[in-house]
């Protein structure tokens, strides 16, 4: 709905990506999330922002879903890396994470099997399907299931959480859902009027005056 293309997606990102990494908490975290085509310059930004100790893990976002080339091998996964304030010290929530079912049950004892495993940095999750009750419209929407493992196992009941470029606010969902603060900033209007509807029982509060005239134009 916008043009989200940059001459250079670089220098567009390193202030902001700067900016982030001065107001984490001592013991947060960052995630950003790619694609094949940016994530290794990115990382390289990110190791002289951060510090290439800060680096904890490049996660792997697969799913199975869209058209398939015929030319190369379908590209069927997004990259999400993250990076933490503080590498002695960082909020992993591991008892949070939530088990999944093995791939091949049949060679573990059925405890195992009907316990399941912890994922691992590959994360199996479909895109948000047409059909869903949770889409939103908004093209670039990103499923909660991911989303909201990211919250429980990196933050706290209380903690506040933020998104630079919110989109159409699964991430405030989450976070009120699990009972975290949240900031969500986007430049995009139809994404702050697709926000407001989301969490409108989440009394959320319109900083920008221009966006608030909007949305009351809207009848928010």
């Amino acid at each position: 709905t916008y043009a989200d293309a940059f001459d250079d997606y670089l220098t567009f990102l390193q202030p902001r990506l700067i900016e982030l990494h001065r107001i984490l908490s001592p013991t947060g975290s960052l995630f950003i999330h790619l694609d094949y085509r940016e994530v290794h310059y990115v990382k390289v930004l990110l190791d002289g922002i951060f510090g290439r100790d800060c680096f904890m893990n490049e996660i792997i976002w697969t799913y199975d879903f869209g058209g398939r080339s015929h030319k190369r091998w379908p590209a069927k996964h997004d990259n999400i890396l993250w990076y933490v304030k503080n590498p002695d010290n960082y909020i992993f929530n591991a008892d949070e994470i939530e088990r999944i079912p093995y791939m091949a049950p049949t060679l573990v004892s059925k405890e195992k099997a009907k316990r399941g495993k912890t994922p691992t940095d590959v994360w199996w999750h479909t895109i948000v399907p047409t059909n869903s009750k949770e889409r939103t419209g908004y093209p670039t929407q990103k499923p909660l299931g991911i989303i909201r493992r990211i919250v429980r196992v990196h933050s706290r009941p209380g903690d506040t959480v933020l998104d630079c470029f919110a989109g159409s606010g699964s991430l405030g969902q989450c976070a009120f859902e699990e009972g975290r603060k949240f900031i969500l900033i986007d430049n995009n209007p139809q994404a702050i009027e697709i926000m407001a509807r989301r969490l409108s029982q989440a009394k959320i509060e319109i900083i920008s005056t221009e966006h608030a005239n909007y949305l009351e134009g809207q009848g928010f």
